[in-house]
């Protein structure tokens, strides 16, 4: 049976490493700043670990042999690795120097996404920035695979875990705006008893969350079409094919549709809104994670909520907030 052999001490490698470039123990001693004994008892000790002989002590000065040669060719990038791994924990005590893993919802990381990547690209700070469906970023969050997400439901039943509300937004009803245009003075109630509802798939949050705010109004639409983003949803109302219940966010991440579509206002009420939230772990990047809610606010009320009060002037004023 093969013998287990030890895990390599870094301590000994170096003074392996500093044997062969120097060509002696008296050598290695000097450039590590140690004793000739304690040089050579970490290459013994190395050897005995290993199970192997690593010099040819008959040559003056002693020479890597086979063995020696192979883990001369291993060490120079072991022990930079290691150096790298410790320069990397070092950092840990001053996480501001550190890449920040963000896991954000789709219609989040197409939208406000960007502005973020603009403000911190001016900092020393570096950003990597995910987007998926909330319940993997919830499971990235919980695995340490991310720092921080933006969600729009919590679930994770994580004392250690913090909440930060972003913002809300409503629920609206999507139309063609040439079906609009010709019908005139219609309403969500008249849509949901003529046209089918083009609906989220119930894979997402969003599409579960639409499903239950339509059975509280008791839109019993049509089942025929279903999509997993909101592109292929409008293509379809704009076409005039059904409506749909979106969300401002949403459209404005479909914005090259806002000119073919219009909206209507829905009931208000604990079911007709879809709330985002900034999850973090307590205690770790709490500053960034104000930082983050900070810079999505003012993203929101500089840019995004006045673009879409211009290209959907009947967005109701609390769509946003």
């Amino acid at each position: 049976m093969r013998r287990t052999q030890a895990p390599i001490d870094l301590n000994a490698l170096q003074a392996f490493l500093a044997v062969c470039e120097t060509g002696s123990m008296t050598g290695a001693a000097k450039q590590l700043g140690v004793s000739q004994s304690a040089v050579s008892q970490a290459i013994a000790a190395l050897e005995r670990d290993q199970g192997v002989v690593l010099f040819d002590r008959e040559s003056r000065p002693p020479r890597p042999n086979v063995a020696g040669r192979a883990l001369l060719e291993l060490a120079g990038s072991l022990l930079e690795h290691a150096q790298m791994v410790s320069a990397r924990i070092g950092d840990a005590s001053n996480v501001g120097t550190l890449p920040v893993r963000l896991g954000c919802v789709d219609s989040f990381a197409a939208t406000v996404g960007p502005e973020l990547i603009r403000a911190v690209s001016g900092s020393a700070r570096q950003i990597a920035l995910w987007s998926g469906l909330t319940p993997g970023l919830s499971k990235q969050l919980h695995d340490r695979e991310l720092d921080l997400a933006v969600c729009t439901q919590t679930n994770l039943n994580d004392a250690r875990i913090v909440e930060a509300p972003l913002f809300s937004e409503a629920f609206v009803v999507v139309v063609s705006r040439a079906l609009l245009a010709e019908r005139g003075n219609i309403d969500w109630r008249t849509l949901a008893l003529e046209m089918p509802m083009i609906r989220y798939t119930p894979r997402s949050v969003i599409g579960q969350q639409v499903e239950r705010y339509a059975r509280h109004l008791g839109i019993d639409s049509a089942r025929r079409y279903e999509f997993d983003a909101t592109d292929p949803l409008l293509s379809l109302v704009a076409a005039r094919l059904g409506f749909a219940i979106s969300t401002p966010l949403c459209l404005w991440q479909a914005r090259h549709y806002l000119p073919e579509i219009a909206v209507l206002p829905l009931p208000a009420g604990r079911l007709g809104r879809r709330d985002f939230f900034l999850l973090h772990r307590q205690g770790e990047w709490d500053a960034f994670a104000h930082e983050i809610v900070a810079l999505t606010r003012r993203v929101l009320d500089a840019s995004i909520r006045p673009a879409l009060a211009r290209a959907l002037p009947q967005l109701p004023e609390d769509a946003l907030m």
